[in-house]
């Protein structure tokens, strides 16, 4: 089926009735990529718009239908782009297999980031044309999102659910873990690695190119940045303290804090829950949810920390797989998933890859990290914890056990640690994540319905005036 055939007018769009304060239903649309990462905090969202009576779709893989639908949304699930196991993404995407550090990096993004775009579009644009929405919603990488919003014309918010990555000549590009420049050879170094890594990108680049023509959108020289934020408006998770300083961003940003700040999960308290003692400082680490190979992060903390005065409580990441190849300590505790809700507060520091959102859940309780983030995204989020002084950055996904040591003295030597994430967990705290999503989306389309009234009423006024034809008659008529 060709694009043309698949996608409506997108004037459509424009002749929909607009939600405003005094007809508040709105029809919107959720796209989600289908990670667990991704769909915690957009599963927020999509709570907090069904619970203020809007109409929702969700867009995802099916390993995740049942979550959004018993929320009470409409799912759609992929079709046309390839649905995947998330933990085992080599068997849909085979160019992925044996992909470590940025290589995995940026091939995740060519294979399955920007390869699935147009397919996404496709899936998206049939339930568009199924029934049009007043707005779509998606976490930044949902490319199709972005694709089929282009082509329509449709308002949309982009949710990042990881630090914003929007360049600028003041920072280093947002891809690397580097701390902003401080003098003229920090800028120049910063020139050259913008430089390196538009050479470096070529392939993703090619890739999106190809991704945008097979949706039938022309050529763009919009920068390959642009193509993961909506020009509308983006709701950043996280708040300011957490971001480099920079003069403007190039889109509309909203701060909405933490999405999901003790996740959505909650699993039955673990056997030894009521054995965790109080006497005792609570070290949690966590190996994340996407790469979780116990080997990289947990082996070496209990290494670390086995003889310490500490409580360990472990978690593999996998609700499927809650043992560890290993044996435990007899001060440690180990479960796939923990309740976040009743864990975060009691820990004294916490152990992490860096994930975004078990960042920002450590930091809305208080909690300092100590971060070792390996690949993907993970360096960049450790790096902006270590600036905000929130917690320690290993500079590694696979710390050795003392340097995990050394960072859980400084921790226990140094308040200021302790101090700084209380400063940003009181930050986040003040924010309402998911209904503030709602707020500023529905405030987006009503000022979008403003000015495409606005430019009718001036196509209207600059109309010539219509002449009235003269009437003849015998009477009138010259002798």
């Amino acid at each position: 089926m060709s694009v043309s055939s698949i996608l409506p007018d997108a004037a459509l769009w424009r002749r929909r009735p607009v939600p405003c304060s005094n007809d508040p239903m709105a029809d919107v649309m959720i796209a989600v990529m289908p990670f667990a990462g991704h769909v915690a905090p957009l599963a927020a969202v999509a709570e907090a718009f069904v619970e203020a009576g809007h109409a929702v779709r969700v867009y995802t893989g099916r390993a995740y239908a049942e979550r959004f639908a018993a929320l009470g949304a409409e799912v759609v699930p992929w079709q046309s782009a390839p649905d995947f196991d998330e933990l085992d993404l080599a068997a849909t995407f085979p160019a992925l297999r044996g992909r470590e550090g940025p290589r995995q990096l940026l091939a995740n993004v060519e294979h399955l980031f920007v390869g699935t775009g147009a397919a996404q579009g496709d899936d998206l644009a049939r339930a568009f044309a199924a029934r049009p929405w007043d707005v779509i919603v998606a976490d930044g990488l949902s490319l199709g999102t972005h694709l089929v919003a282009e082509r329509l014309g449709t308002p949309s918010v982009t949710v990042s659910i990881v630090p914003l990555s929007m360049p600028t000549p003041e920072l280093p590009p947002p891809s690397l873990p580097l701390l902003p420049a401080t003098g003229p050879l920090g800028r120049l170094r910063d020139r050259v690695l913008f430089a390196a890594l538009e050479t470096f990108s070529r392939g993703v680049r090619r890739a999106y190119d190809a991704q945008r023509a097979a949706f039938g959108l022309p050529p763009t020289d919009a920068p390959l940045d642009a193509a993961w934020h909506s020009p509308d408006l983006v709701c950043a998770s996280g708040v300011p303290e957490l971001e480099f300083p920079r003069s403007s961003w190039p889109v509309r940003v909203e701060f909405v804090g933490a999405l999901a700040p003790t996740g959505s999960i909650r699993p039955a308290p673990p056997a030894w829950w009521a054995d965790l003692p109080d006497d005792r400082p609570i070290v949690h680490v966590s190996q994340g949810t996407l790469n979780v190979d116990p080997d990289d992060l947990i082996r070496p903390t209990f290494a670390a920390l086995g003889r310490q005065p500490v409580s360990i409580v472990a978690t593999t990441g996998r609700a499927d797989a809650p043992e560890l190849p290993f044996p435990a300590l007899p001060n440690a505790h180990v479960a796939g998933l923990v309740d976040y809700s009743a864990l975060l507060p009691r820990l004294d520091a916490m152990i992490t890859n860096g994930g975004w959102g078990g960042v920002l859940a450590a930091l809305t309780h208080g909690v300092p990290l100590i971060v070792a983030g390996g690949d993907i995204d993970k360096p960049v989020i450790a790096a902006r914890v270590g600036w905000a002084g929130a917690g320690i950055d290993l500079r590694t996904g696979t710390p050795k056990p003392r340097a995990i040591l050394r960072a859980w003295r400084r921790l226990c030597d140094d308040p200021r640690y302790r101090e700084r994430a209380a400063a940003i967990g009181r930050a986040l705290r003040a924010h309402d994540g998911p209904r503030e999503v709602v707020a500023h989306t529905l405030a987006l389309v009503e000022r979008r319905a403003a000015d495409a009234g606005a430019r009718a009423g001036a196509s209207e006024r600059t109309q010539p005036p219509v002449m009235k034809a003269r009437t003849s008659s015998a009477s009138n008529s010259p002798v």
